[in-house]
């Protein structure tokens, strides 16, 4: 039997309350004061504004899959970029199949880069994503099968620690240069983009663009939800113990590669939902997703509002991308010199994030991020 002591701090209900009080009610307020309140009010939230914090929404839901397997099982990837950005293709290839003769070259079978680059014949691998539910399905089913094949061979293979987080980054920058082939199908350099329309609804109109938002919020609040599930049943319970006594956990006869290997699928699949939610609200999918770069700014994210900590997770995300939105319109130069000294000030300043430091200063969680009550593994009669 698994105990752990401290995961009922990790999993504070006044934090839980707090966030999806928070969450519900940003995704009732924001979509009513973009529709209802006149443009010249105070009050009124501009339609690119709506936008911009579903995309914010997204990068939580993001943040929250990352922080699912790095605060909960010690598992560091640094590729998780790339299942957000298959979620986001199976989405964007649905959109571009939903275009038809208003696209540039008018063929209502293939893609207009696809006219423009003198293919033929649709490629087998875009049959059925002009179906809704079919596109929805690989959402889910692309970056899923992803991990589970990648994790499959990594974790029966011990592959731990700084080891794992290479070559998840290595899996990242290949999808990269695979899809950067413009004999790939998946639009080359210029990506997927120019998207018209979502279930029949024009995806310029300012209701669809709320309906997106308040569908964002709603799946955040879900897989939020999903997490503390998880962290909650015994599976969680295994989860931390092989995050803090990994060797041990196997010793007594877990089997630690399955556990693994169904935390890091689940997590790839929210990653996935994620995409699929960032593509019609940013109206592009390009290869630059798969950038290592973009993986290693998620664990910044998470690290900022709180390892181990399901609302840090979320809260990491939307500051730091709040602060990145101001700062490369207010001054693009330093906007990277300012994510290298964050990144640097929160782990010698703040090693559990904004969420464990604030826990720290209330007393609640004295030792830090492990507390000297960590998650003990011992074995009970009858297991």
């Amino acid at each position: 039997m698994i105990l752990s002591n401290d995961r009922n701090h990790l999993l504070s209900p006044l934090g839980a309350k707090i966030t999806l009080a928070v969450l519900l009610l940003v995704a009732v307020l924001v979509p009513l004061l973009n529709l209802s309140v006149p443009p010249g009010s105070a009050f009124h939230v501009p339609t690119y504004v709506v936008s911009l914090l579903g995309k914010y929404l997204c990068f939580a839901m993001l943040a929250l899959s990352v922080d699912l397997i790095w605060g909960f099982c010690g598992i560091l990837s640094l590729g998780h970029g790339a299942f957000f950005a298959l979620g986001g293709y199976a989405m964007g290839m649905y959109l571009m199949r939903q275009i038809g003769d208003r696209g540039v070259y008018g063929n209502p079978i293939l893609p207009d880069f696809m006219v423009f680059l003198n293919w033929k014949e649709l490629p087998w691998y875009w049959y059925g994503f002009d179906a809704f539910p079919f596109a929805l399905l690989m959402v889910l089913l692309v970056p899923g099968l992803l991990a589970l094949v990648f994790g499959w061979f990594a974790f029966r293979s011990r592959v731990t620690g700084v080891y794992l987080s290479i070559i998840t980054q290595a899996m990242t920058f290949a999808l990269l240069l695979a899809f950067f082939r413009n004999d790939m199908g998946f639009g080359g350099n210029n990506g997927l983009t120019d998207f018209k329309d979502l279930l029949g609804f024009d995806l310029q109109d300012d209701g669809t663009r709320a309906a997106l938002f308040v569908a964002t919020a709603v799946m955040l609040v879900l897989a939020y939800l999903l997490c503390r599930w998880i962290i909650g049943s015994k599976v969680g319970r295994v989860l931390i113990a092989i995050r803090d006594a990994e060797s041990r956990t196997r010793f007594l006869g877990y089997r630690v590669e399955y556990y693994k290997l169904f935390v890091f699928t689940v997590s790839a699949m929210l990653a996935g939902i994620a995409g699929a939610l960032y593509v019609p609200q940013v109206g592009i999918i390009n290869p630059s997703e798969f950038s290592p770069a973009n993986s290693i700014e998620i664990v910044i994210w998470v690290a900022v509002g709180g390892r181990g900590y399901l609302h840090g997770a979320i809260l990491g995300a939307i500051l730091v991308n709040y602060a990145k939105t101001y700062l490369t319109g207010a001054a693009p130069d330093i906007w990277l010199f300012f994510l290298g000294g964050l990144f640097i000030a929160v782990t010698v300043l703040l090693p559990k994030g904004i969420v464990g430091s604030l826990d720290q200063l209330r007393g609640r969680l004295p030792g830090g991020f492990k507390p000297k009550a960590q998650a003990k593994v011992q074995e009970m009669p009858g297991e």
